[in-house]
């Protein structure tokens, strides 16, 4: 997906990416370097305000449309994605800075002319500009650091230090005393150039004070949109080559190294995507704090993860892609220029771990308002609250709020909408919602297929929290291929014999009841012949085993199964329906409003971790917690829009197979960082869950390979993501 979600963000990027198909095609824009160069404007610029394009964000009254940060980010990825060459990337950051940060008489004079075709660049750094004097006026002298657009721009919004302060201010390109000088720049499509002043004064009317960590993260956000944008077209291109460049007499995208390398690329577009809408929203809430953080956290994830996936898409192409004929070295060289304009990477870490440690992030989904409803699960929640653990179980089953989406009588048959909604009355009442575990698994299918005795006898009793289940999928030989199961079903008098062995069972231990696939025509192909049963696990012949983990823990279990019964009341569906039935899950299935699970169990929160090392250690350490908590902050994005998808009626895109393989990676990273942090003591001390300490630390950190291995491996997971979602072939054997 792009940044933007929903029908109008779609229009806006398919009109411009029609606008750039017609009017600045690239090899139209090779012809014009030169021009470019030296700072003239392109042919279509004019066409380009009419569109409206640099006064998305800009105020009604100003002349603009009245968008907020997040049209204008959708704008700026289609920029970035058809290499728009031009003014338009330093224009709307000039006008976006003045129109947050300006003085009323700034924005009333610069931001129509703005909004109607006048150009603007936004300098970053202060260079050797100081500023002089403490009345109505001050006195810029010095040169900047180079500036992005400079030579075509009629008004700077330029940076000088007074009093070892960074003083932001507006200067007019043909005024006296201020002189652009032009660069040879990296990026081919734009001109950049520095500014000298030579006692140039600047107005009060013109003085935007001193706020650099909010100019700075302003265009931060908007340059990392648009190297979205490049990046997402790098991906594209590298995916369209593999699907057709052969070698060995195949598809080289049929070759299992380029389907993961694919499939990463993608993941990382996806995280970058989500960073960027995540920052804007934070923008367009009004919420100065809540930006700060998000916009540190996106130009952590963004500007340097940019410039390494067009490198990476780069080598997908070969040799070719090294070429000057092809169009990707200008992409690169466009991601490398906003990269080197856009501030150190180690102080946006640095900044992202500072606020990480008194900011927390807020995320609202914004749930339809239905009052009655609303009100009605507020109430039986309430009510639960007083209850014991078990009879409030119970209560909240009756009425249908352990799986509200489940059709009645076991839920509310709630839309997205709906589970939103009770989802924040447990929020807000302080109460944890409770789940079926493995049973979220199992019960859908019984809904879907199952008999209607088999419904009334195991889902009310499994949704009070009487019946705990267990999953019998996975079997030593067949790992992830579940179809390659050799667990076989014979049928007997009254129903079935199952012969086979199982492993990786969680809760196998403690379950009441198993889903169990089972071979039940030998024949059959592989896909086909399987068959889904409910094993009741005191049956005899069941033998649960405890598998010991590396972290000491016995949470998996392998399950022999030797000569068991199974009567045909507890065979789900027809004979040979099993993978079908394996696969379903409802309509309405549940949705998920959890933020990345990188606390929880035995894992510890990074940020309370660095909040109690002493002050030297937690100097050295927020620039990691920053990269940490804003690999997070993406994560958590990209989950909640998902869930917006859901709200407006959309099909989710990607999200959810980007979140499963990027979280179990994210969680590990966390979790080996967490053990650097605890030093020594991470050899020694106790491996108990309630003990704070080392011990603890290192029993997180040996915890991981369930996340990496459960649900298939992280390899499985990319050849899924490379088959199923960018259409990548199957490598032939």
């Amino acid at each position: 997906m792009s940044i933007g979600i929903g029908a109008d963000h779609d229009a806006l990027a398919d009109s411009f990416a029609r606008f750039a198909a017609r009017n600045a095609p690239v090899e139209w824009t090779r012809d014009q370097f030169d021009r470019i160069g030296r700072g003239d404007r392109p042919a279509f610029w004019e066409q380009l305000v009419t569109m409206g394009i640099p006064s998305l964000h800009l105020p009604e009254e100003y002349g603009g449309a009245g968008a907020g940060l997040l049209e204008l980010v959708v704008a700026l990825e289609q920029s970035g994605h058809g290499l728009i060459p031009g003014p338009l990337l330093p224009t709307v950051g000039a006008s976006a800075v003045i129109a947050s940060h300006g003085t009323d008489a700034a924005r009333t004079a610069l931001l129509p002319r703005l909004a109607t075709g006048t150009t603007g660049a936004v300098c970053l750094e202060p260079g050797t500009v100081t500023l002089d004097g403490d009345g109505d006026e001050v006195i810029a002298t010095g040169t900047t650091v180079p500036v992005l657009g400079a030579l075509g721009a009629d008004v700077l919004v330029l940076v000088g230090t007074c009093r070892d302060t960074p003083v932001w201010f507006v200067v007019s390109a043909g005024d006296a005393g201020v002189e652009v000088l032009g660069e040879e720049g990296v990026d081919l499509t734009r001109d950049i150039g520095r500014v000298r002043l030579s006692e140039k004064r600047i107005s009060a009317e013109n003085v935007l004070g001193a706020m650099a960590d909010e100019v700075v993260a302003l265009t931060a956000v908007l340059f990392c949109a648009e190297a979205v944008g490049v990046a997402r077209w790098a991906q594209e291109t590298s995916l369209a080559y593999a699907k057709i460049r052969e070698q060995f007499g195949r598809p080289i995208g049929s070759f299992q190294a380029i389907k993961h390398k694919c499939a990463q690329l993608l993941i990382r577009i996806e995280t970058m995507a989500g960073s960027v809408w995540d920052a804007a929203s934070a923008a367009d809430s009004g919420d100065r704090q809540q930006f700060a953080l998000a916009a540190a956290r996106t130009a952590t994830v963004v500007r340097r993860e940019a410039v390494d996936v067009v490198l990476d898409a780069l080598t997908v192409l070969g040799g070719i892609g090294n070429t000057w004929e092809h169009d990707i070295h200008l992409y690169w060289r466009r991601a490398v220029g906003l990269l080197a304009l856009g501030g150190s990477q180690d102080v946006w870490a640095r900044r992202a771990g500072e606020l990480a440690l008194s900011v927390e992030r807020e995320s609202t989904l914004g749930a339809p308002d239905r009052p009655d409803f609303r009100a009605g699960v507020a109430a039986t929640i309430g009510e639960a609250a007083t209850l014991d653990a078990v009879e409030a179980r119970a209560f909240l089953a009756e009425h249908g709020l352990v799986s509200p989406h489940y059709p009645a009588p076991y839920g509310l048959a709630a839309d997205t909408a709906g589970q939103l909604i009770v989802a924040e009355e447990f929020e807000r009442a302080g109460v944890t919602p409770p789940s079926t575990v493995i049973g979220e698994w199992a019960l859908p299918s019984i809904l879907q297929y199952g008999t209607e005795e088999q419904c009334e006898r195991l889902i009310a009793r499994t949704l009070r929290g009487e019946i705990i289940w267990c999953q019998l999928f996975s079997e030593p030989g067949a790992g992830s291929d579940l179809a390659s199961l050799t667990t076989f079903a014979t049928k007997v008098d009254g129903g079935w014999r199952i012969d086979g062995s199982k492993v990786w069972s969680s809760k196998a231990h403690e379950a009441h009841w198993g889903i169990c696939l089972a071979r039940t025509d030998r024949d059959a192909p592989k896909h086909r012949g399987i068959s889904y049963f409910l094993v009741d696990m005191s049956t005899p012949g069941v033998d649960v085993r405890p598998l010991r983990e590396a972290n000491g823990d016995s949470m998996f279990n392998e399950v022999v199964l030797d000569g068991v019964f199974v009567p045909d009341a507890d065979l789900v569906g027809a004979p040979g329906e099993g993978w079908k039935v394996a696969r379903t899950t409802l309509a309405n299935e549940r949705v998920s409003m959890g933020r990345t699970p990188v606390v929880g169990r035995d894992r510890f929160d990074p940020v309370e971790i660095v909040r109690a090392l002493d002050p030297v250690a937690r100097q050295d350490a927020i620039p990691v917690l920053g990269r940490l908590t804003s690999m997070t902050g993406a994560l958590d994005a990209l989950a909640h829009r998902n869930v917006l998808m859901r709200l407006s009626g959309g099909i989710p895109g990607v999200e959810a197979s980007v979140l499963k393989a990027a979280s179990a990676q994210h969680i590990t990273n966390v979790a080996a960082q967490v053990l650097e942090w605890f030093g020594s003591e991470a050899a020694v001390g106790s491996l108990e869950q309630n003990v704070v300490g080392g011990g603890r630390a290192a029993k997180a950190y040996l915890a991981t390979p369930s996340l990496l291995i459960g649900g298939g491996t992280l390899e499985i997971q990319l050849n899924v993501i490379a088959e199923q979602i960018l259409g990548l072939p199957r490598e032939s054997r």
